[in-house]
């Protein structure tokens, strides 16, 4: 490893040690080249991420994200313009992430500056896919995978962790003119968007936020196979991620959904200990 390229992953590792608070303690269960690739992929992630929620003007972010995505297409040439490059590249080069998959999260983020309401499930979905359902797919390359079977349950555990970000944050994302609750449910139980901005919780939101969670619930479901299809180190880190974002909406659930008063989290031991009972099966002794 070349001393330029080994700074690069030096950089990723400490951004995603200070940023990934829910992600970083399930990374270092991987073998430490794979590690390494998954903190280059969060820093990709964060960084993206970081140009569509800052407080520039919405033209101003968009030409951000526009230089960005030609700068990763030039990256992917070898043309290096940022310090997280090289190890980003060669993390994709070396466990053969489909580049689609990149140039896909772009678009998910660029979606919030143009989309603050979706009126069906079904254009929620498109954007789940795209801002978590893509993470799922590379972090796979990452972990390693048996057969294709495995894709689309990495699709179906990114929509359930997306869901679970979006009943986490509705209040901080109504603070914002962001409402992701999709309007068609809205209007089935009769909860508007006001009341949500207003933070009632009356019975019409108990019952749109118990829809809201057997929805995510389902999708953890039918994902909990991807299990079955990784290697033995992915199989832990899987195990420690699922654990720790359906911790959050089984948090969600038991405070009879209320995600105004208080930032839904899990505490350090929870999460440390999700960690030390996936360490079993990280060294292949069961799961």
């Amino acid at each position: 490893m070349t001393l330029l390229l080994d700074r690069s992953y030096d950089c990723c590792e400490t951004l995603a040690r200070r940023e990934a608070a829910n992600f970083y303690p399930a990374f270092r269960l991987l073998p430490w080249p794979r590690r390494r690739a998954m903190c280059a992929l969060y820093a990709f992630l964060r960084l993206s991420d970081d140009l569509a929620d800052s407080t520039n003007p919405v033209e101003s972010r968009r030409q951000a994200l526009d230089d960005w995505r030609a700068r990763t297409e030039r990256m992917l040439q070898g043309d290096y313009s940022h310090p997280i490059h090289p190890a980003f590249h060669h993390t994709v080069r070396t466990h053969g992430i489909p580049a689609r998959y990149l140039f896909e999260a772009l678009d998910g983020v660029g979606m919030d500056l143009d989309i603050q309401r979706y009126a069906t499930f079904a254009e929620l979905y498109r954007y789940c896919y795209r801002v978590a359902s893509v993470v799922g797919l590379a972090c796979i390359h990452i972990w390693g995978f048996r057969d294709e079977r495995a894709l689309p349950h990495a699709e179906e555990a990114g929509v359930a962790f997306q869901l679970t970000n979006i009943l986490r944050d509705l209040a901080e994302d109504a603070a914002r003119g962001r409402v992701y609750l999709p309007g068609e449910d809205l209007e089935r139980f009769g909860y508007t968007s006001e009341q949500l901005q207003r933070g009632e919780r009356g019975p019409a939101f108990v019952a749109l936020m118990r829809f809201q969670v057997e929805r995510a619930r389902a999708y953890y479901l039918r994902s909990r196979d991807l299990e079955t299809l990784l290697s033995a180190p992915g199989k832990a880190v899987f195990r420690v991620m699922h654990g720790t974002y359906r911790g959050l909406l089984e948090r969600i659930e038991r405070g009879h959904y209320d995600v105004f008063t208080q930032r839904v989290r899990l505490s350090r031991w929870r999460k440390l200990g999700l960690v030390l009972l996936a360490l079993p099966i990280r060294w292949g002794l069961w799961g």
